[in-house]
């Protein structure tokens, strides 16, 4: 659907409004495609604020170290540039919960981890949840349906005990069954295929561990990723939000229930710093092996 007329921006507009400069958004065009403005009749660029988003998740992405074309990709992934009649952008049909929170959240600074690492702080994320007793809405990606079934025990019992559990791998289908984790398929070419994620948004009590694989794996052959941990209720209700897009693309009837969810929804007001002590707590016993997070 075209945007309305007011809603389109100079390039002037956007440089003013992003702190990026005309000639760098053109170089970024001619260079890397991004942002894509409308053209008007005179050749005039023509943008809206959807690409502003995109600019400031670049700028976002690279003050946490991401070189200008990773960063520009992922700002594909995770918002959409210039709607319009046009087809969708791969900002529309691949987003990424990574960069989506990584826009918007400056307290989030990625660390590249094991993946034994990311497990023992998801075992913990998940733990907190259920020791809090709080019904929430719970988000895990896999990448594979192998990595969840090793866990999918703990995902049934988070699944009772919350108002909605929604997990995406490489499942064949969509399974939508009452008191079990819901099942979203996702394909290996989909950003989220190479994410891992455990979201939770409840009262009193938010997290958001989001990570991406590397291809380059540990010395010892242990799978990488780059990682970040936000306790921010907004990361997580972003987070959420995009979770619910991905799924309503596969089941409108399970995004539309997601919607329902957020729709309303009171953000956890709990200061981050009680939550953030318990959950380091918990975190710091896993990974010194005074508990094991294992199955």
């Amino acid at each position: 659907m075209t945007s309305p007329v007011h809603d389109r921006l100079k390039i002037k507009d956007v440089a003013d409004r992003t702190g990026v400069a005309a000639a760098t958004i053109r170089m970024w065009e001619q260079r890397y495609g991004f942002p894509t403005p409308t053209r008007t009749p005179a050749g005039y660029r023509l943008y809206t604020q959807s690409d502003i988003e995109a600019i400031r998740t670049v700028l976002a992405l690279r003050r946490r170290g991401l070189s200008i074309t990773a960063a520009v990709d992922r700002a594909r992934l995770s918002v959409g540039v210039g709607e319009d009649e046009r087809d969708l952008t791969a900002a529309e049909t691949r987003p990424s919960i990574y960069a989506a929170v990584a826009s918007v959240d400056a307290t989030a600074h990625p660390r590249v981890l094991r993946r034994s690492t990311l497990a023992a702080m998801s075992h913990a994320i998940e733990d907190e949840l259920l020791s809090r007793g709080a019904r929430g809405l719970v988000i895990g990606a896999f990448q594979r349906e192998p990595f969840y079934e090793r866990v999918e025990h703990r995902y049934r019992q988070i699944a009772m005990r919350s108002d909605a559990a929604i997990v995406f791998a490489d499942f064949p289908e969509v399974v939508s069954r009452a008191g079990e984790p819901t099942r979203i398929p996702i394909a290996p070419t989909d950003a989220l295929g190479n994410e891992w994620a455990v979201v939770v948004d409840s009262p009193g009590y938010s997290a958001c561990l989001l990570a991406w694989e590397r291809p380059n794996r540990s010395p010892g052959g242990e799978r990488m990723f780059e990682a970040i941990l936000s306790l921010d209720p907004r990361a997580a209700r972003r987070a959420c939000g995009v979770a619910a897009q991905l799924a309503g693309r596969q089941d409108a009837t399970v995004g539309r229930e997601l919607d329902a969810l957020l729709h309303g929804r009171p953000l956890a007001t709990e200061p981050p710093a009680s939550a953030l002590t318990s959950l380091t707590n918990r975190m710091v016993a896993y990974l010194d092996g005074a508990e094991d997070p294992e199955p």
